[in-house]
């Protein structure tokens, strides 16, 4: 492992610390000192992955990598959203959740076997899925947080969730923003991954239909907002398993790739 490996290992946990401390009740001032720490961490990612780049190591040339690439996307996705809207409770969620994500890419075993002729339409899926599902992973984060607001405002229980998390209906939006966002994108990736199947005669995996749960989970989530005005916890619950289920498929070709 490279030192820019735990230069940003280093910030995203002293972000993930400082971002859940906010969350706990420690000082309002922790927020911006989290923001920065996790943007520096974005950087310092970046250079990491370019720097694997240059070694041949680019973002779809394995699991490992994509995994690793999907971290920093799901922490630049937050970013970009905090400009105009700044969250820090989200980002108590997305941080430990990025740093996860990039230590299980960097840290597993490296006996990965890369398909290095997987051709243009691979590659292409694999990118996009890494994108979209880096989208949900902000959207599940804001969904994990009205779940746990919502049962602890019924409960009548004002903790500091509560008090320094989002409104219900901010965090409500935001969900949808982003999965409004993640679908077409993780959408065109499903169809490439058919496509790319069908050229090289792969079988039917597990992961191939779990990814296609998690793909009719989030259409549901969609259309029952217009059609059926679901909002609030059931969607927030939706959100949560079509994320899951792609967590699931991740998993899938980790263990497989380094088995």
């Amino acid at each position: 492992m490279t030192p820019l490996f735990w230069a940003a290992v280093l910030l995203y946990a002293v972000a993930t610390v400082l971002y859940l401390g906010f969350l706990v009740g420690l000082p309002d001032r922790l927020a911006p000192w989290a923001r920065w720490a996790l943007g520096l961490g974005f950087i310092v990612n970046l250079c990491e992955i370019g720097a694997r780049g240059v070694a041949g190591l680019h973002p779809v040339s394995s699991v490992r990598e994509t995994i690793g690439f999907l971290a920093w996307v799901a922490v630049g996705v937050f970013l970009f959203m905090e400009r105009k809207r700044p969250l820090p409770a989200v980002g108590a969620v997305v941080a430990p959740g990025s740093l996860v994500l990039l230590l299980a890419a960097r840290l597993s075993p490296e006996a990965d076997s890369t398909n290095l002729a997987m051709g243009v339409v691979g590659r292409v899926h694999i990118l996009l899925a890494a994108i979209g599902i880096s989208f949900f992973a902000v959207a599940a984060s804001s969904a994990l947080l009205y779940l746990l607001e919502e049962r602890q405002l019924k409960r009548r229980r004002l903790t500091t969730v509560v008090k320094r998390g989002a409104a219900l209906e901010t965090l409500d939006r935001v969900a949808h923003r982003y999965v409004l966002i993640g679908f077409p994108i993780f959408t065109v990736a499903l169809v490439a991954g058919v496509w790319w199947s069908a050229k090289i005669a792969s079988s039917l995996r597990p992961e191939h239909v779990i990814a296609a749960v998690a793909w009719v989970a989030f259409a549901v989530v969609l259309v029952a907002r217009v059609t059926a005005g679901w909002r609030g916890r059931r969607a927030a619950e939706i959100t949560l398993f079509g994320f899951a289920a792609t967590l699931v498929v991740l998993a899938f070709y980790l263990v497989r790739a380094v088995t």
